[in-house]
């Protein structure tokens, strides 16, 4: 706020005329006195950046390496490091080398990328972390290379033999350590990307270059991504993208990557750790080969396709595979092949491949089948669900079986839809079967008869009373496993004692100029997408799992055209958070009411948004005719904590306390009480009490497809 007074003042004194000739009166803006103190601040919060900076600076000036070629001194020798160096007892050369550029250009560039990115580093670290990172970097490469490349030369390495006679300056790795070291104080989603483009630029000049410098930023990055990650994570942890979204867009740069450096390495050839990348014959139908799977699957990977997932599985597998037998036989029958853009390619694909297969739950989305046989023969089968729930009307939490992951088995009249998910040998059926009242039992039975004949255990997951009341009649346990929380519009004022939270809410939303939009996110500009996706993407980096499913959407759920998007914004276009609203349709294609699904809030935003953004949403559906709106069920989470003593409520308390910690649903459930809903029971459904374990891994494998064992047993361990 005194930031806001001072430019006031400042506005309301530059309405008084001035002569333009007194530049020294008293409220005339002096723009380099404040240039200079803006200038004087950042330098005092970067001091050993500064004091670098300076003293490479004055090293060039004083030995005019700054505008001459370094090696054309005599002293060269002297004050580069490499292996010669250290064979020569030239340990001063570890530091010194540090305080020059080979060149003028790299003079300069090395004195305004330390500059911005060592200085960016010590913002975040503070002073004495991002010495002791810069410090400790540039020796550790330089020292490591000079290792590895003098345990390469004693061998018949021709790249580590010539390279261990080379001599080099300049403090490049020490930049890089920093940066590593760094990341690990970033927030999703750029913490991964900015990982990813750190890694993808050490990797491809070391494949396909590899000069002194390259190995040292390679020793770099290995130390020093797992000591930021140790040292300086702030929460998040891990290497590897917790959203669908981020696998995706990183698997689709990655193979972009590939195409982009087989042509690139095609057209300039160099030389690397392999071999010259010119001397092979052939190489340019290789790479002409590679850019076409590319061009074919890139695409449709980013779009989470299972298939453009298969064909780059099988391909790059093939390709590390052929790469290996190829050096196998260089090794052990003296088969001649130069193999440096083949060996350099075939570690990218490696590289490509862990990011894949570790996030391969990011790539269910099947291709348009067509549904076979009975009266929708030939029909898209989502699109088909769409309409049968348009026609039928459904349940509040109906709209979650059109999402991407679930499969459909339609009856035998063409009248009903039952949307599920296979895991581990159970089908989950996802909410009420879609039927119209008199069909709903046949659907159960029909979808009963389905999965028995085909050996699966059938169970019902987030399912209303009739549908649990129709299980129950043949012969099913049923177990409440929610509440979904029911807000009705027509009556609905925020007036009396009981809602002074919520109109505070609204109250000190108007007084900070925050508002409120409702809108459509598919058709929002990419500038509010962009921060849709950073706001709800640093949620997930915030847990200890992957990104949830199954009845938890994402923003890719809210970019369908029926959901709509609340939005809370303030007077300079930022985003303080977002909820997104899912249709409840009633028979006929009416829609009687909106269930909340997405609701993620900025960190350092507008504090009570969320509240805001529920009690205006729900003023906006009153007003366009809505019946109610549906707080949704917090799953693992009831208003009673669960007195019953069954196995599956054991199981549910047990799951919900231990994933209390990382999603806090049940303190989620609490603050819907501030709404006042009323509840409505959501059960689960099964045949047998023998089912329940196997159901119970099918329900976690639901929610967390993503999740490692570690991370598996990390969560039945944790405590809440």
């Amino acid at each position: 706020m005194r930031h806001g007074e001072k430019r006031t003042s400042m506005a309301e004194q530059s309405q008084t005329p001035t002569p333009q000739t007194d530049q020294s009166a008293p409220g005339a803006p002096n723009r380099a006195s404040r240039f200079a103190s803006d200038a004087l601040s950042v330098l005092r919060r970067v001091p050993f950046t500064s004091i670098v900076v300076l003293t490479i600076t004055v090293v060039g000036i004083a030995t005019g390496a700054l505008w001459n070629h370094v090696r054309t001194y005599s002293w060269f020798d002297d004050i580069a490091y490499g292996v010669p160096a250290l064979q020569e007892g030239k340990w001063w050369t570890l530091v010194t080398g540090w305080f020059f550029g080979l060149t003028p250009g790299q003079y300069v560039s090395i004195i305004v990328v330390f500059a911005f990115a060592v200085g960016w580093c010590e913002w975040r670290l503070g002073t004495k972390n991002a010495a002791i990172v810069t410090i400790s970097g540039q020796l550790a490469g330089e020292l490591g290379a000079s290792l590895l490349l003098w345990a390469g030369s004693h061998t018949d390495w021709d790249w580590a033999r010539n390279l261990a006679t080379h001599r080099d300056v300049g403090v490049t790795t020490a930049i890089i350590a920093a940066l590593a070291a760094t990341t690990a104080t970033l927030r999703s989603p750029w913490r991964m990307r900015v990982r990813a483009i750190l890694c993808a630029y050490i990797a491809i000049a070391f494949l396909f270059e590899g000069r002194l410098a390259d190995v040292q930023h390679l020793i770099a990055v290995a130390i020093f991504l797992p000591v930021g990650e140790k040292f300086f994570g702030d929460g998040e942890r891990g290497f590897i993208p917790r959203t669908r979204r981020e696998i995706r867009l990183l698997g689709f740069i990655g193979l972009l990557l590939i195409g982009v450096v087989e042509i690139a390495v095609w057209l300039f050839p160099g030389s690397g750790p392999f071999g010259p990348t010119e001397a092979e014959t052939g190489s340019g139908w290789t790479a002409l080969v590679d850019v076409i799977i590319v061009a074919l699957i890139a695409d449709q990977l980013r779009r989470g396709r299972r298939w453009a997932w298969w064909v780059a599985v099988v391909f790059g597998s093939l390709t590390v595979l052929a790469t290996a037998l190829v050096l196998g036989s260089v090794i052990f029958f003296d088969y001649e092949s130069a193999g440096a853009v083949t060996v350099g390619t075939a570690l990218l694909w490696l590289l490509e491949l862990i990011l894949l297969i570790k996030g391969r739950h990011a790539f269910h989305v099947p291709m348009r089948r067509k549904i076979r046989g009975g009266p929708l023969s030939g029909n898209d089968p989502r699109a088909t669900a769409r309409e049968l729930l348009k026609q039928h009307g459904g349940g509040t939490m109906s709209w979650m079986t059109t999402w991407d992951g679930n499969s459909y088995y339609f009856g035998e009249s063409g009248e009903s839809v039952v949307a599920f998910q296979r895991h581990v040998g159970v089908v989950v059926v996802l909410a009420d079967p879609i039927a119209s009242p008199d069909r709903l039992a046949a659907a159960v039975d029909e979808f009963t008869t389905m999965s028995e004949a085909n050996g699966l255990t059938p169970c019902l997951f987030s399912v209303g009373k009739e549908t649990a009341d129709a299980a129950t009649r043949r012969g099913w346990r049923t177990v409440q496993v929610a509440e979904d929380t029911i807000v009705d519009l027509p009556e609905l004022q925020f007036t009396g004692k009981s809602w002074q939270d919520i109109r505070s809410a609204l109250n000190k939303a108007k007084k900070d100029d925050i508002t409120f939009r409702m809108t459509t996110l598919a058709d929002e500009p990419f500038s509010v997408l962009a921060q849709v996706r950073a706001i709800s993407e640093e949620w997930v980096g915030d847990k200890g799992l992957p990104e949830m499913g199954f009845t938890l959407g994402s923003v890719e759920e809210a970019l369908d055209r029926d959901v709509r998007v609340g939005l809370a914004v303030d007077p300079t276009g930022s985003i303080h958070g977002v909820t997104s609203w899912l249709p409840v349709y009633g028979e006929g294609g009416v829609v009687r009411g909106w269930t909340l699904d997405v609701m993620r809030r900025r960190p350092d935003g507008f504090r009570p948004v969320v509240e805001f953004l529920i009690a205006s949403s729900a003023l906006e559906f009153k007003e366009q005719g809505a019946q109610f709106v549906s707080l949704s069920g917090a799953p693992l989470a009831r208003s009673d904590d669960g007195a019953d003593a069954a196995s599956m409520d054991r199981l549910l308390d047990m799951l919900g306390a231990a994933m209390e910690p990382l999603y806090g649903f049940r303190s989620l459930h609490a603050f819907k009480k501030k709404f006042k809903p009323r509840y409505e029971p959501v059960f689960l459904c099964f045949r047998d009490e023998a089912d329940l374990p196997r159901i119970g891994i099918a329900l976690t494998r639901a929610y967390l497809p993503d999740a490692t064992a570690p991370q598996l047993i990390k969560l039945a361990t944790s405590k809440s």
